[in-house]
């Protein structure tokens, strides 16, 4: 068994995140294009908003329907983002 000292704390989607959730981004992995988006610039426009790396996040709350869009805070700034844009970005 190793006792490895740089393991990282387990990352998952921000995307399934409830209302209420508070954490830590980790990183943002965008997999594939979304309509008609490039993936790199999907990813250049969630770093712009300020979803960078050991940024603080908080689900603030829910659409309604399918529970989208989700509104999040992001350093104290409050943004609007659909769960699928979320799945991109992992938290801790």
């Amino acid at each position: 068994m190793s006792d490895d000292a740089t393991t990282e704390p387990p990352h998952w989607p921000l995307g399934i995140a409830d209302r209420g959730f508070r954490g830590l981004i980790g990183t943002i992995v965008v997999e594939a294009d979304h309509n008609g988006v490039p993936a790199a610039e999907i990813e250049r426009r969630l770093l712009e908003l300020g979803f960078v790396e050991g940024a603080a996040v908080e689900v603030l709350h829910e659409g309604p329907l399918g529970r989208d869009p989700i509104a999040v805070r992001v350093n104290n700034t409050t943004i609007a983002l659909r769960r699928r844009e979320a799945m991109a970005i992992l938290v801790t």
